[in-house]
């Protein structure tokens, strides 16, 4: 698996992107995630998105993160949010989300972020065991989806994950 930096906007991440709004919708049944996000969201130094390719250089995992400062949202200063993470149906269960959430992880930290944040939902329940099973614990609710009842927020300090 090669896992590379690639723009938000590049066909690959569009792509993927489409793919996960497509699922999105079918849990929620809402047109997928309405949360605005921009390619610049996900430049270095104030983010990074991902994709991971396979021995045949298809795209198959993708997430990003971006920098987040307190806001009127919930945010904390220092925050880094985890953004559109995926991995497409063939190829789940092989760890692939994992190490995209832990290069990441290392990412925001190596920029100064002090914590990662993520908002999933209560029709995502592998996310959420993938987030708790990684040192994520819940956190006050954030972000476009923050008043809704089906939101999850999770928070994990990437100081002491060194």
């Amino acid at each position: 698996m090669n896992i590379r930096r690639v723009a938000f906007d590049h066909p690959d991440a569009v792509k993927l992107n489409d793919e996960v709004q497509a699922e999105y919708h079918v849990r929620y049944g809402d047109g997928g995630d309405a949360t605005e996000l921009d390619a610049s969201d996900f430049r270095p130094p104030n983010g990074v998105y991902l994709i991971a390719y396979d021995e045949s250089d298809r795209p198959v995992a993708t997430g990003g993160w971006r920098s987040q400062d307190a806001n009127g949202e919930g945010n904390e200063d220092g925050d880094a949010e985890l953004k559109r993470m995926y991995v497409v149906e063939g190829m789940r269960g092989r760890g692939l989300a994992r190490r995209i959430l832990k290069a990441l992880e290392d990412d925001a930290r190596a920029a100064g972020r002090l914590r990662m944040v993520l908002e999933t939902g209560t029709k995502q329940p592998e996310a959420i065991a993938l987030y708790t099973s990684s040192g994520y614990a819940p956190c006050t609710k954030f972000g476009y989806y923050r008043h809704y009842e089906s939101s999850r927020c999770f928070a994990k300090d990437l100081r002491g994950d060194l």
